[in-house]
């Protein structure tokens, strides 16, 4: 018998799966990607709105002159890192105790290196991240949303929210903390998109899913999201809600993504593959956060780097200096649990929810504005009429998720939740509306959310919610909407930038006694 002959002998039919020539329309339906197929136009109206955003944020950068508010801080730790590899204290010639993690510094430093130690060098980092956000914005809520339009008025709003511009103008890390969560978001929606998409092909190609799992490769977006969930926590630590929030998604998605594709033990099969994918993912990103501390860990002048040694203890190599850091950690938690001093601009989590008590950057009365009395100030205040959409989208977006068990609403809602929540359980701590900028996104897709409400549309391939006449009126609503926001950004404006103005007219915008 010739070798072609030869066949292997084959179990029974009956001991085989019958490979399914693709998932039935229903499943075939929620695995499907939503996004809308204009590629092209996405990436011009994300182009125009990522240069409106720039514009603003980068005009007049280096006014006003000098280090204003924390930037005596955080723009000083960032030029003497480029020095000494660690935060120092030139008056006591050695290293200087902070109570952040050191990586937003080093992107401070990082525009200081590049353009100098003034204030455009110390300001441009915190100009780009939020020029990205706004960017990064556009395509996360094209993504959800399935409309260009959509993601572009989220990105709108953004670039022109009062309290995103001033972050995005000073050299503080919450600028930095909100963008790299922000991103890392994106990220996770894109590898639950990608998992889907991977196993809709596979079942196209006849796998059984009640018995297979396709093998997807490297999970590249989840690697990114481990990345920026770590630099994230190394710029600030309220970054962890935001990661224990993910991991928490990740399980609640592998499962429903194993019941839509008819698995038949979701539930088991979730617990185990999570499991190992999760324990990877917070290593990465614990030791992403490690890697932050290089100039810590190379340098023998930081702050507690030999403080085994202090004690009269010995000091091994490398357990010492872990031990060292532990000890860095652990009195940089005390201090923050004990930060209770009073502060002319703290105020609470429900003041920020609805920009009670916005904080003063920076004050001047010896400006000249051609008239007798002046005023410059820069205030960190959300734009008015949009930050006070933020609870009733916020709510109509809760009642959504609630009635069309939507993951795209929840994941919105979760991003505020994050963002928020936490705080309340720290009532007597001192605390800063500028804590809100991670969340300010998320409320940000709150409100395009309520305005696809209005007109009508949320997703491709959905039906259109109403008649043409409503969905008109609709459309005339949200438009009419965004340019009142965006006048009221233009009206706020001189108090966003420290631009001089007579002091009536600066008052007539303290439109609440708490604001002055």
């Amino acid at each position: 018998m010739s070798a072609t002959a030869v066949r292997p002998e084959q179990p029974p039919a009956a001991w085989r799966p019958t490979p399914l020539p693709g998932p039935l329309p229903a499943v075939r339906a929620r695995f499907a990607s939503t996004l809308p197929d204009d590629s092209r136009r996405a990436l011009w109206v994300t182009l125009a709105v990522t240069g409106i955003a720039a514009v603003l944020r980068l005009i007049g950068l280096n006014h006003p002159k000098g280090l204003i508010f924390d930037e005596v801080y955080y723009a000083q730790d960032a030029h003497s890192m480029l020095s000494h590899g660690v935060e120092w204290d030139p008056g006591a010639d050695g290293s200087a105790y902070v109570a952040h993690p050191p990586f937003g510094k080093w992107l401070i430093g990082l525009g200081e290196w590049a353009f100098g130690y003034d204030e455009v060098g110390w300001r441009i980092a915190a100009a780009a991240a939020g020029i990205a956000a706004v960017a990064i914005l556009i395509r996360l809520m094209r993504r959800l949303t399935g409309s260009t339009l959509l993601g572009g008025t989220a990105g709108l709003l953004l670039a022109v929210e009062g309290s995103h511009l001033v972050l995005s103008r000073t050299s503080l890390l919450d600028i930095f903390i909100a963008t790299l969560l922000l991103a890392a978001m994106y990220c996770l929606v894109r590898d639950r998109d990608w998992r889907r998409a991977g196993w809709l092909a596979a079942m196209e190609a006849g796998m059984d899913a009640r018995r297979e799992r396709p093998r997807l490769g490297l999970p590249w977006w989840r690697i990114a999201c481990a990345v920026l969930f770590g630099l994230a926590m190394a710029t600030k630590w309220s970054a962890l809600w935001y990661i224990i929030i993910a991991i928490l998604m990740f399980i609640v998605w592998d499962w429903r993504l194993r019941v839509d594709a008819g698995a038949r033990k979701p539930f088991r099969d979730t617990l185990i593959y999570e499991f190992g994918q999760n324990l990877w993912f917070g290593l990465l990103a614990i030791g992403v956060y490690a890697l932050s501390w290089t100039g810590w860990f190379l340098n023998d002048t930081g702050s507690y780097r030999h403080w085994l040694a202090d004690q009269g203890q010995s000091e091994p190599p490398v357990i010492g200096a872990l031990v060292n850091w532990w000890q860095y950690h652990h009195s940089v938690l005390q201090f923050h649990e004990n930060l209770s001093s009073e502060h002319a601009y703290q105020s609470t989590p429900w003041e920020w929810l609805f920009d009670v008590r916005p904080v003063v950057f920076y004050w001047s009365s010896d400006v000249n504005c051609g008239a007798g009395d002046c005023a410059a100030e820069i205030l960190l205040l959300g734009t008015p009429l949009l930050w006070w959409t933020f609870v009733p989208a916020t709510a109509a977006l809760l009642l959504w998720a609630l009635h069309k068990t939507d993951w795209r609403a929840t994941f919105l809602l979760a991003g505020i939740a994050a963002g928020i929540i936490p705080w309340f359980f720290y009532p007597e701590r001192t605390m800063f509306f500028f804590y809100t900028a991670p969340a300010v996104p998320f409320f940000i897709g709150a409100v395009t959310w309520g305005l696809g409400m209005i007109t009508g549309r949320h997703r491709r391939g959905e039906p259109a919610l109403g008649s043409p006449e409503r969905r008109l009126t609709g459309a005339l609503i949200a438009g009419a909407f965004l340019a009142v926001v965006v006048l009221c950004f233009a009206y706020f404006w001189p108090i966003y930038t420290g631009e001089a103005l007579p002091r009536d007219e600066w008052h007539a915008r303290m439109w609440l006694k708490s604001w002055i």
